[in-house]
């Protein structure tokens, strides 16, 4: 479909839906009578004499309905149809639905019968272009879905076939699209119609006709509240055509101009649009030419400028004057119009005055009247003397008569309004002129009648009788043309049928408005009264009552006090109409002297204007005497506008009787000008007044639905299947045996010739038994294949039983065979035969064949994928290469940057100095400025509220003073009003006769009602009299207030005086102002310099920024590095550790090895000073690169921040100057604009105020973050600090316990096991956390639960504001129900002239009450929208609170899945290092049986060598041994160490997820205790917002039972003044209603009292938890102090042991001493050893780490020991602040119990039962809470030592503020010290690497040399050698013992 057909047609698939047809028939579904909706969906559920049961559609809900109001629903299948007359169901609800559900999908044309109904969209719909003209151009109306373009192509069809005259009648209600629909009516015929093929001048013809609309709109159209474009005028437009269709001419006749619109306008309306054209369009010449001026300076336009969103007045008025040349108007007379209209605007501003001693009027000031009288070609003093005093004919002699200043005025408005209509009438007759101008005769004629629909206001006026009137005409019309229609049908089809005329139905209204004689209609009597003298509109109304009282459509006003004057019955309903100044609107009477000087105008277009200057009613026919309506008569006739214009419509239906017509009806939707949304009474007003629901009638009453023989047979022969006999029969023989087979009465249809007629409802029956029969034939049908089924499934199973015998059989059968010796040789040889073995193996081969297939391609893929990932990895390494070389590049540019920044900081620094010196001037001066401003702002603020408390006081006087006098006027007003309605009340008093009569019957059934409620009312009477008692309380109250009012009106007169003082001091500040407006200015003048200034700033910041962010990557890039040194320090630690473990091994084996060790020892420490002197050098060097890097990353800092604080403090400058310059400005106003102004001045600065102090709390905002972030970088800077001094002095230490390491192994390995005991301990522990947090958890249910408790308290609250709004409207409604009562009652009471004093008194006292209960009414309401603030105040806190426990749950939820997570983790490293024990115990084992076998094998080694001869040999073949031994040797001790890496992990991992989970926990307990603070202070404001409830309902309580007493009284009054039992029964179940009511409430306060009460005991029971927690407190404090002494001992001990390693430190000093000696001897082995001394300094750097973790334990014990300590101090505080706590709460619990003894002491006794009860409830609860607070102890113990904490950290950050940028810096070099240590530790870690590698090495030459020992020791044997040799051997000898282990006695005494 496109975009157009989506607007054009209906999506049948979604009509013909099946699914809504079976529903529509199973539910029965009826509309029902909805007030939102107008008609709701429901179905039928049962029925109960006159009334049904129907279940709503949308809720669901069950409501009791008349069956009278119960309308039919049409089908699913009329859904959405194109026209209403085909509709079965013809009824109000079935139309609106169907007009409602096409709007809603953008159809807004629908037909129904012989209208074209059209909804306004309120938008652009596509369906208006020359592809939708072309689309319905020839067609017929049932061949295209509804349109405008459908109507007008058949009237212009018709036209040409039958040359037959069309018309086309558009009516509406303003704004609901006639004058666009007959825009577009126009622009088709005009497309259509176009003779422009032919002759130009044609052409032109088609562009004059459609230019003639903005003209006319332009003139005649105006903005109105409804509607921006309102024709304000009807309009008749005769469009001509010859005979071949063309158009050859038009004729606009134009009815009702809305003159009075161009001198006054209503709120938000605009005038004529000429107006607004002229003054916006016009340019200076034009101006100067027609003397305008601006909006404001005219009278007339009341509202002055109005705008129309989406339109521009200066273009309309271009394309009006386009228009104007289009119909060949030429320019004088365009100039002169415009003359005409800018002397209409200039007749406004006439001002007149009265003389001083006489009424006459007097004109001050002639400007305007000479300005009117050069516009319209006058002289000044003829027109200012014909409208002072004009001359009037006396008899035969003409006098001057002066005028009053009323009737001058009056004089100017009649000129202003009758030149405007001349002027009007003129360009009508002009545009006819321009589109008569062919010299063709027009064949025939199309007419387009576009004029107001039906109006039915409050009051209407004479303007809406003449409306009603045409539309009651065109209504005639309407039905006579149906009737015609319909007979035409019938007598076409042959139906026998009593034909109706409608159109007669009409006729009496008709005929009361318009018969001039016997009797008189209201036209004829209206200009009767325009005849006779002193005739008034009151006595024109005595007339028409008199004349046509007992006409049946015309109708007296039932109200008393009714404005109304008579009433009218139309067709469309009931019109009320006040005859205020009928006569003077029939008569429209000019002053004639002023139209004779008009007429005699130099100016030619005006005197054209005004050239029927005797037709007009001259001022000598109208006196303006002091009663309104009078007229003076003289000999002659004339004519008025009732007159006029009931001959223009006579001519109007002459020529519509005489066409063919056409019905057109637009609809407004709503009233707010919104698409896509529709009202459904507004629609159906509208409808009943368009004529639309009267056609419906007229169809109801013939045979609406209409169908042909062939779909009637089609559809329907489903009921009759036998009644058809086989073989062909003509469809309307069929039709009747299917009639009659239905048994259909004959009233409902008739047989015509080509169709069925039937009545309405007669298909929607036949549809229903059609969907009946049609489910009767599926549900068989679906039994059936059920049946089919059932019967399958069941030969199913029959086939299965069968096999399943089979089975059992051969399984019988096998069982037998299975043990007979034949069966079992036969199934033993038949495998072995190869004939069945032949294809398995076939089949074998041949999924082999294809695996091995297979695995080719599988490989072949493979080394395809192999080759193309080795190209993408060439391709990468090129890649990387490259961006290597671009990285070093970059490197040398950032050295070169750096070198740049240097300088450039040099000068910026400079800069800096100087903005900062100047900031200092500036904020001295703005400090003296922001001081005197306060003052200037302290004066103002006491004068001001000076000044508004004077003018409130004064105010509320005047308030009082207006309320008394209107009060006494009401009660004027009602005395005059009770005078005339005695007068009326004995006509009435038959009509009350006749109702008291039905109102007997009613009241037998109201009795019984009464009797059930009587019960009720005793009950509570009792409280109705407190009530009384409490209203009389506020009577005597109000007494007082009106004392002290008096003293008010004393006090306002001496406030007089006071407020002329001020105003002088006022003066004097003004003078003050203007001096600091000069220094503002130049102030001002300052700060744009420093603007300037702060922009260059901002620039050097950025710049600074971005070198920031760079070294920021720099730092990262250094951290990552530093990362990376860590996990090769571990790696160093563990392979220290491995050697450990192989030197405890090596220890004990001989002396000679503790020597060497001793010696080896010195040269290490020799080394390690050697190697620490280069580490100092490459530490200094790195410190001076820190410290120039630190420098320089210091001074950026420091710039940014100052250049932050500068630009902060400029502009906060800025800001508070600029708010003062503003605030003196507005101040400066409002003292010129004076005391009126002075509120609005002060609202601004209270604004502005509060605009500061948001400004000021961000600032402190800031400035909390920003010490926040201190505190942070200062706790950081502390802990770097801490560990680098650690670091420095442990790295001095590590040098000199190398030798006490081995003794701290040992401890290492108890510390592993006591590690093991705290791993088991933590396990235990982290299940009591766990169990911690399900209490924690529990803890937030019940707070959920609490959060419920309250949301349920908001709800009832809500519930009860809703019943409050319900019987406030309840109570208006009664209040209008006694009002009514109180007419009835006077009109009973006509004929008892008796009591008439009595009744009067009556009615006064009634007339008081209801007054007062107005009055009251009004509090209520007010204290209502009190509530509601209220109500909504507590919604936001609730979401608000919501959001922060939805936050906390959040948080909750992450910190339970870490927890989680770091447990599992903990738990999978704990299963590993466990695994890599058992495998390290294995390996152990492993290595202890191949150090036995190589100790086995050496001894082997000796007895060979001593055994055999060639001992070359045998020393090759242990060589070989040996290195194979060694091999293995260092596979062993790469798994150690690989071993020991993973449980040096594990530890790590243990450590970290041990500080995790601490610092998880603090966390955690620190989010508890912030969520327990914001519930409790949550719960203490609901509990006053509930206090405040409480005290506002108790206001409304009193107020209600005021309103209650008052209503009593009424209802006592009223039964005083009852003549008939009836009505006293009946105001007595109206109270016994409101009692009930009454009652509701009294429930709901009651149980708003339990709540209270349930919330104290709530307060009660916290306040006893606190108590217990205190208790708790002090407890956990004992425990605390407990663990504190344990900590202590711990601490000694720690001290003790670290003595201990002190005294050894000293002993391994004593011993490298002695290794120092034993170093001089061995410096030829140095070269050789430099490797192993490498290697033992990593492992020396491993100890050190170890010896640092020692020591941080030991200082985090001693944290832990002063935090413990300031805990227990803050518990001490906490627990004195929570007595506090206790106290205060308390005390407000004292007092909450005095308020609710002093309110409620009636209601105590009644509730102290329950309380009991729940107090016992409580108890329960409190048992049950006491478990889960033992819980919650412990973590508000842990909450506290963790706030303690933070408080320690805050006194340390204020303690620490001096030395930030000290520390900044220090921290700064400490960080790249760190990673420079870190780069150092790889280099380190590198050399030790290749130490290991010269190791290995060296222990193969070791091993040599032992070799060479045992030869050289059998040579000795021997004596072969000499002693030299004997020397080396004895080395080599020592060297090979380390790594072997022989026995102690051989190798040091044979060496020697």
């Amino acid at each position: 479909m496109s975009a157009a057909d989506k607007f054009l047609y209906v999506d049948r698939n979604v009509v013909n839906n099946p699914l809504a047809q079976a529903d529509w028939a199973t539910k029965k579904l009826v509309w029902v009578p909805s007030e939102r909706l107008g008609f709701e969906a429901g179905s039928v559920k049962e029925e109960r004499g006159d009334e049904c049961v129907v279940e709503l559609a949308d809720s669901g809900k069950n409501i009791r309905v008349n069956k009278d109001d119960i309308q039919k629903m049409n089908p699913p299948k009329f859904s959405k149809v194109e026209d209403m007359a085909e509709l079965t169901c013809l009824n109000e609800a079935s139309v609106l639905h169907n007009l409602k559900e096409r709007y809603y999908s953008g159809l807004i044309y629908t037909y129904s019968g012989l209208f074209c109904v059209v909804i306004n969209p309120y938008k652009n719909l596509p369906i208006y272009s020359e592809e939708i003209v072309d689309m319905y151009k020839g067609k017929k109306r049932h061949e295209m879905p509804p349109h405008i373009y459908a109507i007008t192509d058949t009237a212009y069809r018709s036209m040409m076939q039958d040359r037959e005259d069309q018309s086309i009648l558009c009516t509406g209600e303003s704004g609901a699209g006639k004058t666009e629909n007959t825009k577009k009516v126009i622009q088709y015929l005009a497309h259509v119609a176009s003779s422009h093929k032919t002759k130009k001048d044609q052409g032109e013809l088609e562009k004059q006709l459609l230019q003639a609309n903005p003209i006319l709109e332009a003139f005649g159209n105006g903005k109105t509240v409804k509607n921006d474009n309102s024709s304000r005028f009807g309009k008749f437009i005769r469009i001509n055509f010859d005979v071949n269709g063309y158009i050859v001419g038009a004729n606009i006749e134009t009815y009702l101009l809305e003159k009075s619109r161009a001198i006054r306008q209503a709120k938000d309306e605009r005038t004529f649009h000429i107006f607004y054209y002229l003054l916006t369009g016009a340019g200076d010449k034009l101006r100067d030419e027609l003397l305008l001026e601006n909006y404001n300076n005219y009278r007339f336009l009341s509202n002055g400028n109005v705008t129309i969103p989406g339109q521009q007045d200066k273009d309309l008025f271009t394309e009006t004057l386009e228009a104007f040349k289009i119909m060949s108007i030429p320019e004088d007379e365009q100039i002169g119009l415009l003359k005409v209209v800018a002397s209409v605007l200039q007749l406004g501003n006439m001002t007149f005055k009265k003389e001083r001693h006489t009424d006459q009027a007097a004109m001050p000031d002639d400007t305007t009247a000479q300005k009117v009288s050069h516009l319209m070609g006058m002289n000044v003093t003829d027109f200012t003397r014909a409208i002072l005093s004009p001359r009037i004919k006396v008899g035969r002699d003409y006098v001057q008569k002066a005028q009053t200043q009323e009737q001058a005025e009056f004089a100017v408005e009649a000129l202003a309004k009758a030149t405007y209509e001349r002027m009007f009438r003129w360009l009508v007759m002009r545009i006819n002129k321009a589109l008569d101008k062919t010299k063709r005769q027009g064949a025939s004629f199309i007419g387009i009648l576009d004029i107001a629909g039906f109006e039915i206001f409050e009051l209407n006026s004479f303007e809406q009788l003449c409306i009603n009137y045409t539309n009651e005409k065109l209504q005639q019309l309407f039905n006579h043309t149906m009737f015609i229609l319909e007979q035409e049908e019938y007598q076409r089809e042959g139906i026998e049928w009593s034909f109706i005329d409608f159109g007669l139905d009409l006729q009496p209204c008709i005929e009361l408005i318009e018969k001039p004689a016997s009797p008189p209609g209201i036209l004829a009597l209206l200009d009767e009264e325009c005849w006779f003298p002193k005739a008034t509109d009151k006595s024109f109304v005595e007339k028409v009552l008199q004349e046509q009282g007992t006409h049946p459509k015309f109708f007296k006003p039932k109200k008393l006090k009714d404005e109304a004057d008579f009433c009218i019955i139309h067709y469309a309903g009931k019109v009320d109409y006040k005859a205020d100044e009928w006569l003077m609107k029939n008569m429209d009477p000019l002053n004639d002297n002023v139209a004779s000087l008009l007429n005699q105008s130099t100016d030619k277009f005006v005197s054209e204007l005004w050239r029927d200057v005797d037709r007009i009613v001259g001022l000598d026919k109208v006196s303006m005497s002091d009663m309104p309506g009078a007229f003076k008569t003289r000999k002659g006739m004339f004519r008025t506008v009732g007159q006029l214009y009931k001959e223009q419509l006579s001519k109007l239906m002459a020529t519509l009787r005489n066409t063919n017509p056409n019905f057109v009806r637009c609809i407004i939707p709503n009233h707010e000008k919104k698409a896509g949304k529709l009202e459904p009474y507004l629609v159906l007003d509208q409808l009943r007044c368009n004529g639309v629901l009267e056609g419906i009638r007229i169809c109801r009453q013939g045979f609406p639905n209409r169908i042909v023989f062939q779909e009637f047979r089609q559809r329907y022969e489903i009921l009759t299947p036998n009644a058809i006999p086989k073989g062909f029969m003509d469809g309307k023989q069929a039709c009747v045996l299917m009639i009659k087979s239905l048994e259909l009465d004959p009233n409902l249809f008739r047989i015509g010739q080509s169709k069925v007629f039937f009545r309405a409802g007669v298909l929607a029956h036949l549809e229903e038994e059609r969907d009946m029969k049609i489910t009767d034939i599926i549900i068989s049908f679906q039994a059936w294949c059920r049946g089919y089924v059932a019967r399958k499934a069941f030969a199913k199973r029959q086939q299965q039983l069968t096999a399943m015998r089979v089975i059992q059989r051969n399984c019988a059968a096998y069982l037998k065979l299975r043990n007979w010796q034949w069966w079992r040789l036969f199934t033993k040889v038949k495998p072995l035969l190869q004939v069945s073995r032949q294809e398995e193996e076939m089949l074998a081969k041949d999924d082999e064949l294809v695996k091995v297939k297979e695995k080719h391609l599988y490989a072949e893929q493979q080394l395809q994928e192999m080759e193309d990932k080795q190209h993408q990895l060439s391709a990468e390494k090129i890649a990387l290469q490259e961006q290597l070389q671009a990285e070093t590049e970059l490197c040398a540019e950032a050295e070169e940057m750096r070198a740049r920044l240097a300088a450039r900081k040099q000068e910026l620094e400079e800069i800096l100095h100087d903005l900062e010196a100047r900031v200092e001037e500036e904020e001295e001066r703005a400090s003296h400025l922001s001081s005197e401003k306060k003052k200037m702002q302290q004066n103002i603020g006491d004068l001001e509220q000076q000044l508004d408390e004077e003018e409130a006081a004064r105010q509320k006087l005047q308030l009082e003073k207006v309320t008394l006098e209107s009060k006494m006027k009401k009660i004027e007003d009602d005395v005059m009003v009770l005078d005339d309605q005695n007068n009326k009340l004995n006509k009435e008093k038959k009509l009350m006769e006749e109702r008291i009569s039905e109102f007997t019957t009613n009241l037998t059934e109201e009795e019984e009602k009464s009797k059930s409620l009587q019960k009720l009312k005793t009950k509570h009477e009792a409280m109705i009299t407190d009530l009384e008692d409490r209203l009389r309380r506020e009577e005597k109250q109000r007494q007082e207030l009106e004392k002290n009012r008096r003293k008010l009106d004393g006090d306002f007169n001496e406030i007089h005086d006071q407020i002329a003082e001020l105003q002088a001091q006022i003066a004097e500040l003004r003078a003050q102002l203007a001096k600091k407006e000069e220094e503002l200015q130049a102030a001002l003048a300052r700060i744009e310099e420093e603007a300037a200034q702060k922009n260059l700033a901002q620039k050097k910041i950025r710049e600074m920024e971005a070198q920031l962010s760079e070294l920021q990557e720099d730092l990262e890039l250094e951290r990552q590095a530093r990362t990376k040194a860590e996990k090769h320090r571990r790696d160093l630690g563990e392979e220290l550790e491995a050697l450990k473990t192989e030197l405890e091994d090596t220890l004990d084996s001989t002396a000679a090895q503790q020597e060497l060790r001793s010696k080896r020892e010195t040269e290490v420490s020799h080394l390690k000073r050697s190697l620490d002197d280069e580490a100092k050098v490459h530490e200094q060097l790195l410190v001076e690169m820190r410290q120039k890097h630190g420098q320089a990353f210091d001074e950026l800092n420091e710039q940014l921040e100052q250049a932050k604080r500068n630009k902060v403090s400029m502009e906060k400058a800025k800001q508070a100057l600029e708010s003062e310059r503003n605030e003196l400005a507005i101040e400066m106003q409002t003292l010129m604009q004076g005391k009126g102004d002075s509120e609005h001045r002060r609202k601004k600065a209270e604004g502005q105020v509060q605009e500061l102090l948001l400004k000021h709390s961000e600032s402190e905002r800031q400035r909390l973050e920003q010490a926040d972030k201190l505190a942070k970088v200062q706790a950081e800077l502390e802990s770097v600090s801490t560990v680098l001094c650690d670091v420095e002095g442990k790295s001095i230490k590590a040098t000199k316990d190398c030798s006490v390491v081995e003794s701290q192994l040992q401890d290492v390995q108890e510390l592993l096991q006591e590690e093991t005991r705290q791993k088991l301990s933590h396990s235990t522990r982290l299940r009591q956390l766990e169990d911690e947090q399900n209490n924690l958890r529990e803890q937030l249910e019940e707070e959920e639960e609490a959060k419920r408790n309250v949301e349920k308290q908001l709800q009832t609250v809500q519930a009860q504001l809703l019943e409050m709004k319900k019987r406030v409207e309840q109570d208006a409604g009664c209040l209008e129900t006694t009002e009514e009562g109180k007419k009835r009652l006077q009109r009973d009471l006509e004929g008892l002239n008796q009591r008439m004093e009595e009744k009067c008194s009556a009615f006064e006292k009634l007339d008081k009450t209801k007054t007062r209960v107005q009055q009251e009414l009004d509090d209520l309401l007010v204290d209502q929208d009190h509530l509601r603030q209220i109500v909504s105040n507590l919604e936001k806190k609730q979401k608000k609170f919501d959001q922060m426990l939805a936050e906390e749950k959040n948080i909750s939820a992450r910190y339970a899945e870490e927890r989680d997570k770091a447990e599992a983790e903990a738990r999978e490293k704990e299963t590993r290092a466990l695994a890599l024990t058992r495998e390290l115990d294995s390996m152990m084992d492993i290595k202890d049986e191949v150090d036995r076998n190589n100790k086995l094998l050496r001894a082997e080694m000796e007895d060979l060598v001593s055994s055999k001869d060639d001992v070359g040999k045998s020393v090759h073949e242990l060589e070989k041994g040996k290195r194979v031994m060694d091999q293995q040797l260092e596979e062993m001790r790469t798994q150690l160490e690989e071993l020991e890496d993973e449980l040096q992990g594990t530890e790590d991992a243990k450590l970290r997820l041990e500080v995790n989970m601490q610092a998880m926990k603090a966390q955690y307990e620190r989010d508890l205790s912030g969520r327990d603070e914001m519930g409790e202070e949550k719960k203490r404001a609901l509990v006053k917002q509930v206090r405040e409830m409480e005290m506002e309902l108790e206001d409304e309580r009193k107020q209600r039972s005021a309103a209650v007493a008052g209503r009593k009284k009424l209802e006592l009054d009223l039964k005083e003044l009852e003549a008939g039992i009836d009505n006293a029964n009946k105001n007595r179940d109206e109270a016994l209603k409101q009692l009930k009511k009454i009652q509701a409430q009294m429930k709901d306060l009651i149980r708003e009292l339990e709540d209270t009460r349930m919330s104290r005991e709530e307060i009660l029971a916290s306040s006893k938890e606190t108590e217990k927690k205190l208790k708790g407190m002090e407890a956990e404090m004992i425990q605390m102090q407990e663990e504190l002494a344990a900590a202590e001992r711990v601490k000694r001990q720690a001290q003790q042991e670290r003595d201990e390693l002190q005294d050894e430190i000293n002993n391994q000093a004593s011993k490298n001493a002695q290794a120092v000696e034993d170093r001089r001897r061995m410096e030829a082995r140095i070269a050789q050893l430099e490797e192993e001394l490498e290697e033992e300094q990593c492992n020396t750097e491993l100890t050190n780490d170890r010896l640092k973790k020692a020591v941080l334990q030991s200082d985090q014990m001693n944290v832990e020991l002063t935090a413990e300590r300031s805990t227990c101090q803050r518990v001490e505080g906490a627990r004195c602040q929570l007595e506090r706590q206790n106290k205060e709460l308390k005390l407000k619990l004292q007092e909450l119990e005095g308020t609710v003894k002093s309110k409620y002491k009636a209601n105590m006794a009644a509730l102290e039962s329950k309380i009991a009860a729940l107090e016992e409830q409580l108890d329960m609860e409190t048992r049950e809470r006491q478990g889960a607070t033992k819980l919650v102890r412990r973590t508000e113990k842990k909450l506290k030592e963790v706030i303690l904490q933070v408080d320690d950290e805050r006194r340390n950050t204020e303690q620490y503020k001096d030395q930030v940028d000290k520390s900044n810096s220090r921290m700064k070099q400490l960080k790249r010290q760190l990673e420079e240590a870190e780069e150092e530790a790889q280099r380190a870690n590198a050399n030790r690497r290749k130490l290991q590698r010269e190791l290995e090495d060296a222990s193969e030459s070791a091993d040599v040399m032992n070799r060479e020992v045992s030869t050289l020791k059998n040579k000795l044997r021997r004596g072969d050698f000499p002693f030299t040799v004997r020397r080396t051997v004895t080395r080599a000898g020592i060297e090979s013992d380390e790594d072997s282990e022989p026995k102690p006695e051989t190798p040091e005494p044979k060496a020697e």
